[in-house]
């Protein structure tokens, strides 16, 4: 389901599809929009193919491979107890194409086993080769138990863009914040060890150089 595509109400609208398909004026009955407003979401969907028009009256329906991925997204969410929820893009590359497959269901397998998240859809863009290396993404969605499980997540798993889908806001304690600091700390000290030892002192300088730049 492409729901990075959709706008607030074109969610809403798919919520009310899921049943039962519904006429246009029902629809604005039921979430008190313009009519025109109405009509340029319903275009959007259309053209992003998660909706079709069905009978006359026209009535608009859910496509049905888009609702079972919205119930089995709702049935997850029902027993999610974690408030934090999450897109995040993780790139891959490797020298060749089935090592880097491998790493993907690895990575995947990963995320999947955690029991620090809650995954809604991982989804796998195709692989593509870019000069010698091949490369790929995946776009996960899922929900974090809390802000130390974020901060192991965004260190182990690397992602390359991150977005914080709900809640709006959030509170941490001072417990909370100083465990993710914590391990925050530690892991940043280990990879500077580990660039320390890597790299030659000119090297080293040239490497703060462009960090603190």
């Amino acid at each position: 389901m492409p729901q990075n595509k959709f706008s607030p109400d074109q969610k809403k609208i798919a919520l009310l599809l899921m049943h039962n398909p519904k006429t246009a004026e029902e629809l604005v009955k039921q979430l008190s929009i313009p009519y025109n407003k109405l009509m340029e979401e319903l275009k959007g969907m259309l053209k992003l193919k998660v909706v079709e028009r069905d009978g006359f009256p026209t009535k608009y329906r859910l496509k049905e491979n888009i609702a079972v991925e919205v119930k089995r997204r709702q049935k997850i969410a029902e027993a999610d107890q974690f408030k934090l929820r999450i897109k995040a893009f993780i790139e891959m590359q490797a020298i060749e194409e089935n090592m880097l497959k491998k790493q993907l269901g690895k990575l995947e397998k990963a995320l999947q086993e955690d029991a620090s998240f809650t995954i809604y859809s991982i989804e796998k863009a195709p692989v593509e080769k870019n000069g010698e290396y091949y490369s790929t993404f995946i776009e996960a969605n899922f929900s974090v138990k809390d802000f130390v499980s974020m901060v192991r997540f965004m260190f182990f798993y690397g992602p390359s863009a991150v977005e914080v889908i709900k809640p709006e806001r959030i509170e941490l304690t001072a417990q909370d914040l100083q465990d993710g600091l914590l391990d925050m700390a530690d892991m940043v000290q280990k990879y500077a060890n580990f660039i320390a030892k890597k790299l030659n002192s000119e090297e080293l300088e040239q490497f703060y150089q462009k960090l603190f730049k």
